[in-house]
């Protein structure tokens, strides 16, 4: 997104904030970013669409800086979890989403509402996602009913808590307990083996779930031998073969490739004096945040 066309995102997204989305005309953005009808129908073909993109830009934000905790850190400690969780309930507050979603959900825009539900899907999906890296495969048939219970629990202890003046700004102490009811019913789940949505459904919910298309195979495998290629046949290359290995299986394999996990193993593949293997792993790794950019912009 060019700086002009960012500009005006920041701009309508204030002024969504300060007048209510519905209450605010197109001249108005046209007046508050300074700029011409022409321009805004350049970048936007409603005030629908420029709203979608300040919630697609928003999101972005929010999943980088998720990955950005995870990086380095083992994916199963549920306190990196919380501190993703945090995160985001603080993202949204600042961002004032909330009451921009509420304010979609009272009216009678078909395509606002349901742009908003895959959202909530995408991030039930990440819950879920990040549920089997904490409590393991075993529990996998469970863990999309606990991603939707959590997610409802969480909604609706910060609400209350607002509502009876108790932990209000301490949004820690709501994930934290939120948290701890959930493992316990996880653990009840896994006992009495009972599931009342099978995962598989995710698919049919979130269609754009799609396999890599041949263009981008064709540039990862291609990037991915040029980098096996500057090692030398001896221990350094078995010692970074399966890290390449494990990015080409994650990227082409894997039905919701894990973005932080991709990002922790580029790290690890940083910080060679090679100067050439260096930029070959920049340009891996602007490859891969290109097609997740692609991903989220679906």
């Amino acid at each position: 997104m060019n700086d002009r066309k960012q500009h005006v995102v920041k701009m309508a997204h204030q002024l969504f904030i300060d007048k209510g989305f519905q209450s605010t005309s197109i001249q108005d953005i046209l007046d508050y970013s300074g700029i011409s009808k022409g321009t805004f129908y350049n970048y936007f073909a409603s005030k629908n669409e420029l709203l979608m993109e300040i919630f697609k830009t928003s999101f972005s934000k929010l999943e980088k800086q998720r990955d950005e905790v995870l990086i380095g850190q083992d994916p199963s400690d549920m306190e990196i979890f919380i501190k993703q969780i945090e995160l985001q309930l603080v993202a949204n507050r600042k961002n004032k989403l909330i009451t921009l979603f509420e304010e979609i959900l009272v009216s009678h825009d078909d395509d606002l509402k349901k742009f908003i539900e895959l959202g909530k899907i995408r991030n039930i999906r990440w819950i879920y996602q990040r549920f089997i890296d904490i409590f393991g495969e075993k529990k996998k048939p469970y863990l999309l009913d606990c991603a939707i219970m959590f997610m409802g629990m969480l909604k609706e202890n910060i609400k209350f808590t607002y509502f009876a003046n108790e932990s209000h700004g301490n949004i820690s102490k709501v994930v934290r307990y939120t948290v701890n009811r959930l493992i316990n019913i996880v653990e009840g789940l896994a006992d009495s083996n009972e599931q009342l949505i099978h995962p598989h459904v995710l698919e049919s919910w979130l269609p754009d779930c799609k396999k890599p298309d041949q263009t981008f195979r064709k540039k990862l495998k291609q990037q991915l031998v040029i980098i096996k290629n500057s090692f030398h046949q001896n221990h350094e290359q078995l010692k970074y073969m399966d890290l390449l290995n494990f990015i080409e299986e994650e990227l082409l394999d894997s039905k919701n490739p894990r973005r932080f996990l991709i990002k922790s193993v580029l790290l690890s593949l940083q910080g060679y004096e090679n100067q050439e293997r260096q930029k070959q792993i920049k340009e891996l790794e602007q490859l891969v945040d290109d097609y997740f950019e692609q991903i989220e912009a679906k």
